[in-house]
């Protein structure tokens, strides 16, 4: 009986630590950055499947303490992937109306878009005029 409550207090402090580990993203775009936040969300996604299953297996074995666990965990992941997904979109949104300009002024100064190509794609950065 003892080892079935050292297990479950394990769990639960591997959840818990998981989600204090998860690292805030920056909102810059380098594209390192992307990924990471790409990584991120799909973490978060991947910690609402393992709570679910958690809080499943707590159901199946009468076990209060997994099912409430489990349960709450997958409830908070769910909500942490579903902000970062649509903070991801809001990026790109964002994104995508900076680079549909085809110059802007700072500083008194003006800026043009450019396009250039590597490796067969096409890339667009801002070059002062």
């Amino acid at each position: 009986m003892k080892f079935k409550g050292l297990i479950t207090s394990l769990l639960a402090v591997m959840l818990m630590a998981s989600f204090m580990a998860t690292p805030v993203v920056a909102s810059a775009q380098t594209a390192t950055q992307l990924k990471h936040r790409q990584k991120t969300k799909n973490d978060w996604r991947n910690l609402a499947y393992a709570g679910a299953g958690l809080g499943i297996y707590g159901a199946l074995k009468h076990d209060n303490t997994l099912t409430f666990l489990g349960t709450a965990g997958a409830i908070y992941s769910a909500t942490r992937y579903e902000q970062d997904r649509k903070s991801h979109s809001r990026m790109r949104r964002n994104r995508a109306a900076v680079f549909s300009r085809g110059y802007f002024y700072r500083n008194g100064k003006k800026y043009v878009r450019k396009t250039s190509y590597k490796n067969g794609r096409k890339y667009y950065y801002f070059k002062r005029a």
